[in-house]
């Protein structure tokens, strides 16, 4: 068995050639990003092998060759850091648990677009992550009318789920962890709640094709979790997993989110860390007092 490895600027990549083509075996180094070749030695690079980059910590970037037709089970499972794949958006053979638990992963871009291929490119890569869909994992498809009806029902599925769902199932499969917070239904049913929340923010933020009963019923879900509601996971993920990104408190203004009952708590919570989006908030505050002034002489 013929094999070769070629050096990256802080590691290596093994391969080995198979029937006149390359296999990505494996990788051992600390690069943050790296670029696999179309070719080595004059041999294509047509696979990524089983387990090649699996646990590959350091890994958050990888842009993979148009010649490309498969990657193979658990190829880049474990890579908690891994935020960007790039590979051409075209049929490949894909085995099993190809991305498990990259927890970070947040587009899959198309190799032929020089941009970040637009909201598509968020959409597939939640495919793999918070819809655990993999299912839909199409690179082919992405982006067509009927994958966004499949990932739309999807979404919908995900957002009508009972909080408790699989709660009970959980319990049965961690016997051992009896007592500890994560077998506890409260902190369960928060958890599910701040998934639903994460999901409808990622598909309003990325609305390509979204229809409006589904959008009405996004926003409904997190205008229903805000500060003041019964439970505030619109709030708490806001502040707690983007708290100096602006956009996200653009939307909770826009959901109507901020008011004069509950700007008082949220100014509480958020004490002395986020100066800009603190005075972004107080700023919106004071335009809806305003509003309100005048809407009241407007009365009299």
């Amino acid at each position: 068995m013929e094999t070769r490895e070629l050096d990256t600027e802080r590691g290596s990549l093994q391969f080995e050639i198979v029937s006149g083509t390359a296999v990505v075996t494996g990788y051992s180094g600390r690069d943050a990003a790296l670029v696999i070749p179309t070719a080595v030695d004059g041999y294509p690079v047509v696979w990524i092998g089983k387990k090649a980059f699996l646990s590959c910590k350091t890994l958050q970037k990888i842009s993979l060759p148009e010649s490309l037709a498969g990657i193979g089970d658990w190829a880049f499972a474990y890579c908690a850091g891994l935020e960007i794949v790039i590979l051409p958006y075209s049929s490949l053979e894909v085995g099993q648990g190809v991305f498990k638990e990259c927890t970070a992963l947040s587009q899959i871009r198309d190799c032929h677009d020089a941009g970040e291929n637009g909201d598509v490119s968020y959409l597939l890569a939640a495919t793999v992550g918070m819809l655990d869909a993999f299912y839909l994992f199409d690179p082919g498809n992405a982006g067509t009318g009927n994958w966004l009806a499949g990932f739309d029902a999807r979404v919908a599925t995900q957002m009508a789920l009972a909080d408790n769902d699989g709660f009970s199932k959980m319990l049965l499969c961690g016997e051992e962890d009896c007592g500890s917070r994560d077998t506890d239904v409260g902190y369960y049913m928060e958890q599910k709640r701040r998934g639903k929340v994460r999901l409808a923010m990622l598909r309003l933020f990325h609305d390509y094709g979204l229809g409006e009963t589904l959008r009405e019923e996004l926003v409904g879900y997190l205008r229903n979790h805000v500060k003041g509601c019964e439970s505030e996971e619109t709030w708490r993920v806001i502040l707690e997993e983007h708290g100096d990104e602006r956009q996200y408190y653009e939307l909770l203004t826009d959901l109507g989110g901020v008011n004069g009952e509950n700007f008082p708590a949220m100014m509480e919570d958020m004490g002395e860390r986020h100066a800009e989006m603190k005075a972004y908030l107080m700023r919106y505050y004071d335009g809806l007092r305003k509003k309100e002034d005048a809407f009241a002489q407007f009365a009299l």
